[in-house]
């Protein structure tokens, strides 16, 4: 039974703080050159946005289109070199840019082709300046774009971790999830990366969806086992606004059940993993322990001084997160994606949130409290001179209530297991009243 005194376990998935429907157009349009002034360029993350997908999955509220017609991939990559020099000009190079991390996401960075592919690798390496083979590179690909000539392409690139979302080895389970794949051809396209020799594979897979049981969730978690992945991220299935589950979703069914259903699914998920030899890192991430090292973990992306290029990507500096417009219902998308195509003025930040120090100590909280190994109070305290438990006292002290911390001394903040289950509750708990407002009053479209 779930305790109704408690929240609803799924309420906010938190990715990124603050999230993109807190965002607004920013009325003074700040030059790049000015936006980045005084930020250090030593250790920065670079993220590469693709908005296209071979299908949109119904669970899917990323920012993505389904398909590229009339050479629209071609268009998106001239675009992207556009706003790569313009980025790259306004760091100036008093302190030439030093790349920690690379990332290529979406949307389906693997729905480009492979020459595709090789120019997207050229504009982080010969405009941005990123070493792709010498630093870690993540890619995000689907079965079905994970061919060999792509995937040869990543390998000789430098690509040290594969991203493949599975979501379930059930093929009845994929169509409810509006991601029609079969299972023959999930297994085939994780041959492949086994033979193109990334170093390390990642699967998704999702609980909660329609039909389900643990007899099935079972059955997806050992076939992908059978692979020995490097990583496993288990997500709970949301339905979110004007997506393609919520046009379809019955209204009659009862949450609190599906509350109920996806904490079973969850600890049986975590718990057969961490008999299998995997560490939990995060709520979502588990990694096999004796898998190679490759850098910052769940929240990699998230950190301050991150260079996000594309429609879709989000730019982080220590004051400022910024990126371009946002949407979810495909037609908006499409039109966010022309105009991203036509625009030749890349310089200046359009839409983002100003980051002060109150934002600045939840969002290094949220990316540190949720993760296993939870928030080093000197860290916290040395970077904004308090302590957490004076800052965040009652939300803290409510936690310890619950049980759900673990540890709550003077030097480490950390979520018991039961606190681990419920982080898409607690995160929302530390949003500030300025972003929640932000958030409510976001329009959806």
């Amino acid at each position: 039974m779930i305790d109704t005194a408690l929240p609803r376990p799924y309420q906010n998935y938190v990715y990124a703080y603050p999230h993109k429907t807190a965002y607004r157009l920013l009325p003074d349009r700040p030059a790049l050159s000015q936006v980045w002034a005084g930020e250090s360029r030593s250790a920065l993350s670079l993220y590469l946005h693709i908005p296209f997908c071979e299908v949109r999955c119904g669970f899917c509220n990323l920012f993505t289109r389904v398909g590229a017609p009339d050479d629209l991939t071609s268009r998106y990559l001239d675009a992207l070199t556009r706003q790569a020099t313009a980025v790259r000009e306004g760091l100036g190079d008093a302190e030439p840019p030093r790349f920690a991390n690379a990332a290529f996401g979406g949307g389906t960075p693997t729905f480009l082709e492979a020459g595709e592919l090789t120019r997207l690798c050229d504009i982080a390496e010969q405009i941005m300046g990123a070493d792709l083979r010498a630093i870690p590179l993540s890619v995000e690909a689907s079965p079905a774009t994970s061919t060999a000539d792509r995937l040869a392409v990543l390998a000789d690139r430098g690509a040290t971790r594969l991203s493949l979302g599975v979501q379930s080895f059930i093929d009845e389970e994929a169509r409810a999830a509006v991601r029609p794949q079969r299972r023959t051809d999930v297994e085939a396209a994780l041959g492949r990366i086994r033979e193109a020799g990334i170093p390390v594979l990642n699967i998704d897979l999702i609980y909660g969806i329609d039909g389900q049981t643990a007899a099935s969730w079972q059955v997806s978690l050992d076939a992908a086992l059978a692979w020995r992945p490097e990583e496993i991220y288990l997500y709970p299935l949301y339905v979110r606004p004007l997506t393609g589950l919520a046009r379809h979703a019955d209204p009659a069914v009862a949450e609190q059940d599906w509350d109920r259903d996806r904490l079973a699914r969850y600890a049986q998920g975590r718990d057969h993993l961490l008999a299998a030899g995997y560490e939990q890192v995060s709520m979502r991430m588990f990694r096999r322990r004796d898998a190679p090292p490759q850098g910052p973990d769940d929240y990699a992306c998230q950190t301050d001084g991150m260079i996000g290029l594309g429609c879709g990507a989000r730019s982080y500096t220590s004051t400022l997160h910024y990126s371009f417009d946002y949407a979810v219902d495909m037609r908006e998308v499409r039109g966010i994606i022309d105009t991203y195509i036509a625009t030749t003025d890349f310089a200046s930040a359009l839409h983002g949130r100003v980051i002060d120090v109150d934002e600045a100590a939840r969002r290094h909280l949220l990316q540190s409290l949720l993760q296993a190994d939870g928030l080093a109070v000197a860290d916290y305290r040395h970077r904004f001179g308090t302590d957490p438990w004076d800052d965040f006292g009652d939300q803290l002290h409510v936690l310890a209530d619950r049980g759900w911390l673990a540890d709550a001394g003077a030097d480490l903040l950390r979520l018991s297991p039961e606190g681990l289950a419920y982080s898409d509750a607690i995160g929302p708990g530390f949003f500030s009243p300025a972003v929640r407002a932000a958030m409510a009053a976001y329009e959806l479209r």
